[in-house]
């Protein structure tokens, strides 16, 4: 463990990986990230699952086997991602037992075709933590309109979640309210509130890469002063909701009845633009209760050359405020950026899963054993 990534997690930030793959479980690599580098938690989603199953010969065994009782390739989908799963789940189990369910979790996407499907999201989500089958994984929900009431239900039948494709504040206030009244519901059902976790995920460079890319075609030098900077106004504004929603009356009763805060996740923070520190989502996020799910070249960069100097949010929302206002007054819209965003994002996500879906027919039929 370098300094860098033990001072992130003093200051409150727990590092989460943004990958996984069977090579990653089986070879060791995994446990050894736990224990090198101060990794407590996994992330995936149907992009990772893909470049997995496409690449190297770690899935051939049970590829075969499944191809062998001639299952659909949306099921061979299943067993393979849960078995991932389930796997990572039990390497971070001791994180798990040791931070009383905070960290030590692994994330599974519900399939991001149902995204618009508020019953066929619950349903899955079932299906998803029965089949899992470990106390310290989470169902990972999209963020969408139909998503928000599916969170809601989800978290009070006492299934944890992890809320993804988040971009606006305001969405991301209905995320938050969402959880309290899923706990509210479940607290109605008599379930025990303290074994119910979630994370928030909020999206950071994709918020650069759209706003910046509207700069560039302005060109004018009063444009370009604001590239780089609207991703993390936009998370630090986020954290200024996370703080004033969970001081409210509404969470202080939910608290007392033993509930946990919803920590906002900082995601998508490997940085695209190589005119921008490698570590910037890393360095400028670093807030308590959070949690910074990296891809392995950013783990790997805030390992290597990560400057923490301890909390970089709280105090600046001012400024952060300022700083999206700016950008309305040369003609970019917030509002209009973050429904391209999301609207962009489950897009990628069901491409990722079309082609996860091909990659997987692929195999199977590769795999098949000989008839006769």
């Amino acid at each position: 463990m370098t300094d860098a990534l033990k001072r992130l997690s003093e200051e409150g930030v727990a590092i989460w990986l943004d990958d996984l793959s069977r090579k990653r479980i089986t070879s060791g690599n995994l446990a050894e990230l736990i224990d090198q580098q101060h990794v407590v938690g996994v992330t995936t989603n149907p992009t990772i699952f893909q470049k997995a199953i496409s690449q190297g010969d770690g899935y051939d065994q049970q590829v075969s086997d499944l191809a062998a009782r001639k299952v659909t390739v949306e099921e061979a989908i299943r067993m393979i991602t849960t078995a991932d799963v389930r796997d990572a789940a039990d390497i971070l189990r001791p994180v798990y037992d040791a931070t009383d369910g905070q960290d030590g979790r692994v994330s599974i996407e519900v399939d991001p075709r149902l995204a618009h499907n508020e019953k066929a999201t619950v349903a899955e989500a079932r299906q998803l933590a029965w089949l899992v089958d470990r106390p310290n994984t989470l169902i990972k929900i999209p963020a969408t309109m139909a998503g928000i009431p599916a969170i809601s239900d989800v978290i009070g039948l006492g299934i944890s979640v992890n809320v993804t494709l988040i971009f606006s504040l305001e969405r991301y206030r209905a995320v938050m309210d969402a959880y309290l009244s899923g706990l509210e519901k479940a607290k109605e059902r008599g379930l025990d509130l303290s074994k119910i976790h979630s994370v928030a995920s909020f999206f950071v460079s994709r918020v650069d890469t759209e706003i910046d890319r509207r700069i560039d075609e302005m060109g004018t030098d009063e444009a370009k002063a604001l590239r780089g900077k609207a991703g993390v106004a936009n998370a630090r504004l986020a954290y200024q909701a996370y703080e004033e929603i969970f001081s409210s009356d509404r969470w202080s009763a939910l608290e007392n009845a033993g509930a946990n805060k919803q920590r906002p996740l900082w995601a998508s923070t490997g940085v695209k633009d190589p005119a921008y520190k490698d570590t910037m989502y890393v360095e400028e996020l670093v807030a308590p209760n959070t949690v910074n799910t990296m891809p392995e070249a950013t783990l790997e960069a805030t390992d290597d050359h990560g400057e923490i100097r301890g909390d970089a949010v709280r105090g600046t929302y001012q400024q952060a405020r300022a700083h999206l206002d700016a950008l309305e007054k040369i003609g970019i819209s917030y509002d209009d950026v973050v429904r391209v965003l999301e609207e962009e994002g489950v897009e990628k996500f069901e491409a990722s899963w079309n082609d996860l879906l091909k990659s997987t027919q692929a195999e199977l039929e590769r795999l098949a054993p000989a008839e006769g």
